[in-house]
């Protein structure tokens, strides 16, 4: 059975990408396709579809179009494929620990704002009054920023 081919157009539709899109992937050399029509067209196949549903993959891991490049160079001299999939395992194990760092301040973050929420649900008409004289009796003084320490 022959390997299905697609020209720009309808290979943007079946991955969600625009041509242009398609087209830069292709000239930073992230596809391997070199086929054209008579007319000068590019033909992709479903080897291009695989390669940028993977790319698609790993962009949206928040891998870079360079990282993304230099894991697809290393099949060059990669028979086995273990040269890629080792360092697909330590880059997914780094963006890992980004994500868990990210995360964790993301959740400060969180714990923060609702401190704030609960500290202004509390203040009710009192609130133009901080942080003046009701500092002193505030609830809130051991996390609030305005306290005198």
């Amino acid at each position: 059975m022959s390997e299905k081919t697609y020209k720009i157009g309808k290979l943007a539709k079946l991955t969600g990408l625009t041509p242009r899109t398609i087209r830069y992937y292709d000239e930073l050399g992230l596809l391997k396709t070199k086929s054209r029509t008579q007319g000068g067209q590019r033909i992709y196949s479903d080897r291009d579809l695989v390669y940028i549903k993977r790319i698609m993959e790993l962009k949206a891991l928040s891998f870079s179009l360079e990282e993304i490049k230099s894991i697809i160079m290393l099949g060059a001299d990669d028979e086995s494929g273990e040269k890629r999939r080792s360092v697909l395992l330590s880059n997914y194990r780094r963006k890992k620990e980004e994500a868990e760092r990210k995360k964790y301040l993301i959740e400060e973050e969180i714990s923060e704002l609702d401190w704030h929420i609960k500290q202004l649900e509390k203040a009710g008409n009192s609130f133009k009054d901080c942080p003046g004289s009701l500092c002193l009796n505030c609830a809130f003084k051991t996390g609030c920023s305005f306290t005198e320490r």
